[in-house]
């Protein structure tokens, strides 16, 4: 039998630690746990992690925190090769709680009736910023690829969660590729969104809007930094998946003008 871990969002990890069983291990730097860390989280280093191994129940649920949601991974497969059957990882890392912890709203804040119209169209439960529907996806992922600007905006004032995923992996900067509203992609990427977020497949936004053929998503997405150059576990970048030679030249045209400025510093 395969051992699995899941990958969860802020909200789902709020639920599982809050339930008062979950062991958090958090594997950064002992410097930046000393900074800032969630409540109760115990440190990880090569000196103690067998312990964790050895000395923790099977049973007992462990969420790993770890800078963006990425070495964290690999702590949580090989803890479900050791046979952990309540293994999580926390997408977005401790970045992404910490974003969660100073940015949620009052409990008091009152959503506009336009959002309140476009949360009960789509599933979602009046004046939940964070909510989730009968698709498992938040507000802000369907606005993303569907609203308005100025909602998705909204939303992003009342605390939504910019590193939620849903089941396939997919926070809302992919929805909006998608959708390809470039104000809707600008605004998450303004409010620090992670633009390399991997995908259950380890794909990423630009691999998806290049794959699709959605130039202006792929013009945005390199513009604010993505790397073209990311391979999936397959091997394969946004370059060989680029479905367009316009898709294909725009990243081209990027990279050579990264090397040019990197040449020159």
């Amino acid at each position: 039998m395969q051992a699995n871990f899941r990958r969860i969002d802020v909200i789902a990890a709020r639920q599982i630690i809050g339930r008062g069983r979950a062991l958090v291990i958090d594997v950064r730097d002992p410097d930046s746990f000393a900074r800032g860390h969630i409540d109760g989280a115990e440190l990880a280093t090569r000196e103690n992690i067998s312990s964790f191994v050895t000395l923790t129940p099977k049973d007992r649920p462990v969420v790993f925190c770890c800078y963006h949601g990425n070495s964290s991974q690999a702590y949580a497969k090989y803890f479900a090769e050791q046979g952990f059957s309540d293994v999580y990882s926390l997408d977005g890392g401790y970045e992404a709680w910490a974003i969660a912890e100073r940015s949620a709203p009052p409990a008091t804040a009152a959503l506009s009736p336009a959002l309140e119209a476009f949360l009960a169209e789509h599933g979602f439960a009046p004046g939940d910023a964070n909510g989730r529907n009968k698709d498992n996806v938040t507000p802000l992922m369907v606005a993303a690829r569907l609203a308005p600007p100025a909602l998705v905006a909204e939303l992003l004032q009342a605390g939504a969660d910019l590193h939620a995923t849903n089941v396939d992996g997919n926070q809302a900067l992919w929805l909006a590729c998608v959708g390809e509203i470039e104000e809707n992609i600008a605004l998450l990427i303004r409010a620090g969104i992670d633009i390399q977020h991997i995908n259950v497949n380890a794909a990423t936004p630009l691999m998806f809007a290049a794959s699709s053929g959605r130039a202006r998503a792929v013009a945005q997405l390199m513009a604010a930094g993505a790397d073209p150059s990311f391979e999936t576990g397959l091997g394969l970048t946004a370059l060989d998946m680029a479905s367009t030679k316009e898709c294909l030249d725009l990243m081209r045209a990027e990279v050579k003008r990264r090397k040019v400025l990197a040449a020159a510093s």
